[in-house]
């Protein structure tokens, strides 16, 4: 019953600013209410602190006892929301697959798949030396397994 008010209290949070989403929301058995969001544009402490009074200003602490917290993913959380890559469009990102690990910059993030670029140093082709090749990964999301921005400073 409180998780389903709880519920609902976010939804209605997340349908007024449809540039936030949710990554995770959890609420335990002492009622400690969790909720990760992110968004398109990144989030700001006003978006969460609008989540959090939209939830928190319509629940009675004198009909049940709870707490409240909300953040934004962490930046060096793994990608788990498809809008997730469309914002990161540009930056470097590491990718594990079922059977590779790949870091490159990520060019595209459609509906289905994602493509990576980055360049290696290969051995030329005829004579001594190498060359720099450009490569490039079209990976479905449903072959990810774990995809993490790369903070590089």
């Amino acid at each position: 019953m409180f998780k389903t008010k709880v519920t609902e209290l976010l939804e209605g949070a997340l349908n007024e600013r449809p540039d936030l989403f949710l990554i995770d929301f959890t609420v335990n058995n002492e009622n400690h209410i969790k909720v990760i969001i992110d968004g398109d544009q990144g989030v700001l402490v006003e978006d969460c602190m609008f989540v959090s009074r939209a939830i928190e200003h319509h629940l009675d602490r004198e009909e049940e006892d709870f707490s409240l917290e909300v953040m934004s993913a962490g930046a060096a959380s793994p990608l788990v929301h498809q809008r997730q890559y469309k914002k990161n469009v540009t930056r470097t990102l590491k990718v594990k697959t079922g059977s590779e690990e790949i870091e490159g910059v990520l060019a595209e993030a459609t509906d289905d798949a994602i493509t990576l670029q980055w360049k290696v140093r290969e051995p030329k082709p005829v004579g001594k030396g190498k060359v720099t090749v450009k490569k490039e990964a079209h990976i479905p999301y449903k072959d990810i397994v774990e995809a993490k921005v790369m903070i590089k400073f």
